[in-house]
């Protein structure tokens, strides 16, 4: 028996996605939903050993954004973008009529839980942010840049686990062999002749080729900054080099309540099973019961 329910749904111009569907085991009327959103390359499986520890409370959701895992290719890879992203998710929210909802996005999610919390936050009671900020470090979205679409092709699972270490060793430096074997085993699947390839559409990094040289984070402070007060938390690898220390403190600066948590041993990103992480997101959660408590 499988530890989640398969959901399926349809975003608004036809592609049919999917989500990992974790039941609350002590539900009751009105329990609150957690939404977990992957990062670029990334999929639902990411949050797997999160959501069986939060499904004892909540209702956990683990989306496969379009291009990723299960759900459908885009044949328009000008789509692959976070706002199609984000409109996709707020179909999702509609489609199910979400309420009372916390965001969990890593990295690119990062970024989607950011932005629908700027534009529509009525339905949400926090979000968590886990390394990603408005003012990124150039040299690791090069780093990104160098492999999204690139990987050569790998015989068999010993060869994809050993591209996942060159690719993720030094974001992820203390995971033991076992660890490195489950994890390659959420980024990869095996296509029709038994190849493990990698679960996404290559054409994911067309727009991020195209995107500009330069990084332009104004635009990302603004949606930052129009964020109405509720219960975030602000995740940082403590070896990352997506996010700099420098950003982690001006937004703490710019929003006294955020709460933050530095993962050690971890660059980008942290994988949101690691006990400190866990602990930052449940103390997060219960200032969000809290906060809700307080304002019923």
């Amino acid at each position: 028996m499988s530890d989640y329910n398969e959901l399926w749904y349809q975003s608004e111009d036809g592609l049919r996605l999917f989500a990992r569907d974790y039941p609350c085991t002590d539900a009751v009327a009105g329990n609150p939903v957690i939404i977990c959103l992957p990062g670029l390359t990334r999929n639902s499986a990411d949050f797997h050993a999160l959501a069986l520890h939060l499904q004892r409370h909540y209702r956990v959701l683990a989306l496969d954004l379009r291009g990723r895992g299960r759900s459908e290719w885009d044949a328009n890879p000008e789509n692959y973008n976070p706002g199609v992203y984000v409109r996709d998710l707020l179909h999702l929210q509609k489609t199910l009529d979400l309420q009372n909802v916390t965001l969990v996005g890593t990295s690119l999610g990062g970024l989607m839980s950011m932005l629908t919390a700027s534009m529509q936050p009525s339905w949400l009671r926090g979000i968590v942010i886990n390394d990603m900020g408005p003012d990124l470090n150039q040299g690791g979205m090069d780093r990104i840049k160098s492999y999204v679409g690139k990987s050569e092709p790998v015989a068999d699972w010993e060869e994809a686990v050993a591209q996942n270490k060159s690719v993720n060793g030094s974001a992820l430096p203390n995971l033991s062999e076992a660890q490195w074997q489950q994890f390659t085993r959420g980024l990869y699947r095996e296509d029709d002749d038994g190849k493990p390839v990698l679960n996404y559409d290559p054409a994911i990094a067309i727009p991020f080729e195209t995107a500009p040289a330069t990084f332009d984070p104004a635009p990302l402070w603004a949606a930052f900054d129009a964020i109405p007060e509720m219960p975030m938390l602000l995740i940082r690898g403590a070896l990352s080099d997506l996010l700099p220390a420098e950003c982690a403190d001006e937004m703490k600066r710019r929003r006294p309540s955020l709460a933050y948590a530095e993962i050690p041993n971890r660059g980008h990103a942290p994988l949101l099973d690691e006990p400190e992480s866990i602990a930052a997101i449940d103390a997060m959660l219960e200032a969000a019961s809290v906060s809700q408590t307080q304002t019923a």
